[in-house]
């Protein structure tokens, strides 16, 4: 079975990340990881990819004042190690139109909700469960969603369900979601490398 090949963008913790390269080292995962991006040279994701031996690079406005350049540069650096498929793994920063148009159909994100609830611009991190406690939901979830112009409006690809337990609080629910996060990330993605999900498919649906 060929291998993914898979480049990462990360901007803080990297957790999710580190979750799908143990499981390409313990065969889990028919994948390689091959190269991490973070916008945000103190992030830990550079640090996990130090510590396995991966190459990693920090790029961001500073490095890149232009925008344009610094997508570009982006790109460049993701083919330059032979990356199919991207992978965003809590990156903070809208993607641009050059890494669309180059890797179209192959960037997936992961968001902590059922979209297309508690999506769009500023809902990440702690404030998405904020906002399920706060509208009283009953379950979230967790949606692994192809990346286009819009923010979490991509092709959703697979959806899992948590339940909101009557005494959760944001924080705890945090955790509950993240720790699904890291096993329906690895899942999904071995019915990518499998063949049992079609991306291009998927963005027809």
């Amino acid at each position: 079975m060929k291998k993914l090949k898979l480049g990462f963008m990360a901007s803080h913790g990297g957790s999710n990340m580190q979750a799908i390269v143990d499981a390409c080292r313990d065969g889990r995962l028919q994948a390689e990881p091959l190269v991490v991006i973070s916008n945000n040279h103190d992030s830990q994701a550079l640090e996990r990819a130090k510590k396995a031996g991966i190459p990693a690079f920090h790029l961001n406005a500073k490095t890149h004042p232009d925008p344009d350049l610094l997508d570009d540069s982006i790109v460049e650096k993701l083919k330059e190690y032979g990356v199919e498929l991207v992978i965003l793994a809590g990156y903070m920063r809208k993607v641009g139109n050059s890494m669309l148009d180059a890797y179209k159909n192959r960037i997936i994100n992961i968001h902590p909700a059922l979209l297309p609830k508690h999506g769009g611009n500023g809902m990440y991190g702690m404030r998405v469960h904020e906002a399920v406690i706060a509208a009283g939901e009953i379950e979230t979830g967790i949606t692994v969603h192809l990346v286009n112009e819009d923010y979490d409006e991509g092709s959703i690809i697979a959806q899992c369900r948590v339940p909101v337990m009557p005494s959760d609080t944001p924080q705890t629910l945090a955790v509950r979601v993240l720790a699904r996060e890291h096993q329906f990330f690895v899942e999904t993605l071995i019915q990518i490398a499998s063949g049992a999900i079609n991306l291009q498919a998927q963005h027809q649906l």
